[in-house]
């Protein structure tokens, strides 16, 4: 039984420290080129990173909630948000129109093979993040209306 626990303890305290940092992944922006996405959190920089698709009604009503405050709330605190897709290779075509006709101002990167998904644990969307120095600080999955709020309330304690 003792090593039952270990076994487990061991298991979950790994599983967590794995998902403390960003993992050293390459991802797509719109436009082809690729972004290390640990390159989006150096040197004391606040990101968010949201995790959604273009079928995930709860990720576009958040990124919308999001959206309504964004250009405010990046006067007050220095942030990015990079908005990742998760739609693979049959729904990707959706994302270039979907991003334009929100009118979303966010970093738009493309995970495609689901790579960040997997190595964040994520297994559901939509997932936000908000990492510092590389550093996931703040974890949030699922969506309700005014957690955007509670992101931003995170986002300032981080300044």
């Amino acid at each position: 039984m003792n090593k039952l626990i270990t076994i487990i303890t061991i298991i979950f305290s790994v599983s967590i420290n794995s998902q403390s940092v960003l993992p050293d992944l390459n991802l797509t922006i719109l436009n082809g080129e690729e972004v290390s996405i640990r390159s989006i959190s150096t040197d004391d920089k606040i990101a968010v990173v949201s995790l959604w698709a273009t079928w995930c009604v709860p990720c576009i009503k958040e990124l919308d909630a999001i959206s309504e405050y964004y250009e405010e709330w990046k006067e007050e605190v220095d942030f990015e948000l990079y908005a990742v897709s998760t739609d693979d290779s049959r729904t990707i075509k959706r994302v270039n129109a979907m991003v334009n006709g929100k009118g979303w101002d966010y970093n738009i990167l493309l995970d495609t093979n689901n790579e960040l998904q997997r190595s964040l644990g994520a297994s559901t969307i939509p997932l936000t993040l908000i990492v510092k120095n590389n550093k996931i600080v703040y974890r949030h999955s699922g969506y309700s209306s005014g957690v955007e709020f509670e992101l931003f309330d995170k986002i300032k304690e981080l300044k």
